[in-house]
Order: C-alpha cells, then sequence, then structure tokens
C-alpha cells in the first residue's frame, strides 16, 4: 500500500481513483508538493491533498509527524518557511495571503492549546471576529439586533455552558470549555475549511463527546473538515470519510475510517519501518 501511494505522490495532486468522473480541480483545497521548514530543518517533505466540500478528513501519525506544522501553514504562521509546492483554496493562492485574509477566505485553526485572553468578553471577541471578516469582503458591520440573534443560535447549537457568558475568552475555562469555545467561534464564523489540531488532546470521554457532537451539527455540503489526531477515539464521534497516515513530513498511507481502527490495533511501527526503507 506504501508503495502504491508513493507512486501518486509523484503527481501533482492525489484523486479519488474511486470514482473515475471525480475532477481534482473542483476540490476546495488543493495541497500540492509543500515543503516547509522551521529554522532550517525541514518538517514537511512533499504534502499532496486534495480536500473535497462535504467531507471529513482524518489526519493521523506518531508524534513529531508534522501534523500540527501542516495545520500552522494552512494557517499561516510565519515561523514556518514554505520551500516548494502550492496551497489553494477555490482557486485563490493562500501562500500569498496573510493570517487574517485566509481567516476571512473561509480558513479556521481550532488550536491544540487554546490561549486566553484576559479583558476581551466571548461577544466582543466574536463581534471583531464577525466584522473584521465582513469588512474583508466588502460588507457593514451587523447590526446589533442580528448579532444578538445569531450568537444566542449557535451557543445553543454547540450547547455552550450560560455560566461562560461574560467571561473573558478562555480565562479560567477548563480543557473542555476551551475546546467547546474553538467549536463556538467555528459555528460563528462559518468556515470553508475547519482544521482540529489535536482538539481531542487534554478531555475526558464525555467533554470530548461534546465537542464531537458540535462538530457534527457543523457539517455540511459547503465545508470540509480536517481532523488531526494521534488516536481513534475521536473518530468514534467524528467518522471521517477519508484517513491519512502522515510520518515524518510525507502522507505513507490512505485509507477510510477502517485504517484508523487498523493503526488502533497494530501502531504505526510497521508503517514506519516501511517508510523509512522506502525513503533512506
Amino acid at each position: 500500500m506504501i508503495l502504491a501511494f508513493a507512486f501518486f505522490q509523484n503527481f501533482s495532486y492525489f484523486c479519488d481513483i474511486k470514482n473515475t468522473e471525480h475532477n481534482c480541480y473542483e476540490n476546495m483545497l488543493s495541497i500540492k508538493n509543500l515543503h516547509a521548514s522551521i529554522d532550517g530543518k525541514e518538517i514537511l517533505k512533499g504534502i499532496n491533498l486534495e480536500i473535497e466540500k462535504g467531507k471529513v478528513y482524518a489526519i493521523m501519525g506518531p508524534n513529531g509527524s508534522g501534523k500540527s506544522t501542516l495545520a500552522s501553514v494552512l494557517a499561516g504562521n510565519e515561523i514556518f518557511n514554505v520551500t516548494e509546492g502550492s496551497i489553494t483554496l477555490d482557486g485563490k493562492d493562500l501562500l500569498a495571503l496573510k493570517p487574517e485574509e485566509r481567516a476571512a477566505e473561509g480558513v479556521f485553526l481550532a488550536f491544540q492549546y487554546p490561549v486566553e485572553i484576559p479583558g476581551v468578553s466571548i461577544n466582543n471577541f466574536m463581534k471583531a471576529a464577525i466584522n473584521e471578516q465582513r469588512k474583508y469582503h466588502g460588507l457593514e458591520p451587523m447590526p446589533a439586533p442580528e448579532f444578538l440573534r445569531l450568537i444566542k443560535e449557535k451557543k445553543e447549537l454547540v450547547a455552550l455552558d450560560k455560566k461562560l457568558d461574560g467571561r473573558s475568552v478562555n480565562q479560567g475555562f477548563s480543557g473542555g470549555e476551551k475546546k467547546k469555545l474553538e467549536v463556538f467561534q467555528m459555528a460563528m464564523l462559518n468556515p470553508k475549511i475547519a482544521v482540529l489540531d489535536e482538539t481531542d488532546s487534554g478531555l475526558d470521554i464525555d467533554a470530548l463527546r461534546i465537542v464531537a457532537e458540535g462538530v457534527n451539527k457543523l457539517k455540511s455540503n459547503d465545508n470540509a473538515f480536517i481532523v488531526i489526531t494521534h488516536y481513534q477515539r475521536l473518530l468514534d464521534y467524528i467518522t471521517p470519510d477519508v484517513v491519512h497516515v502522515l510520518y515524518n513530513g510525507r502522507i505513507i498511507k490512505t485509507g477510510d475510517k477502517n485504517l484508523a481502527l487498523e493503526l488502533e490495533k497494530t501502531g504505526y511501527d510497521d508503517l514506519k519501518k516501511q517508510a523509512d526503507e522506502m525513503y533512506k
């Protein structure tokens, strides 16, 4: 399977070969031969991904494989240097855009470790974010009554605890509350591409289930999710259409949800050995 997939990695894109009518150029997000480094050390070594609307993609792999780096590069984190390749969203060159412009174009990153913003209430934070997004698209600020209706609707949708009303963003929040607030922000901003960077990190099973339920409610035919995780347990609640295994900066295997189940049983060692032999 690794050899077969490596063959496809030599092309500038990767198509779903099970669907003969599939057109790669119709994909919403296209990543081609992406290389990225930090402080001169190459982390991503030729990533090719095609992301379709209406689908959930899981990216799994051992620690240090480049999963969070890929998420950061998509969002525009400037500490990483893209040395080769391209990323396009609906045909627009993402690499030419600043982080805030990428967000306005519909890229959302749910952080592994959300930061606290003392003194900034959740409502004010979301109002500023939405109005910046509207400004980018040439729209007037959202009228207050419309904003209040929207925030009430989305809080109910993701079951955001009312006790968090009026609190500063993430300040004093539990791990589960922080992750749920990330899902609430996602609901408010309605992104095209939502990247969940190890959202399951630090969550107990109840918090994990609640966060996953919120994500499932936000899935639609007009958006796509990239779920980055080490473990199968998150995928028990968010069912992926495609599972990619990332190791040492390369995608070494692709499958459906059954691949995640297989990895839960067997681990990554065999895949790592095969990949190390192939790319030595």
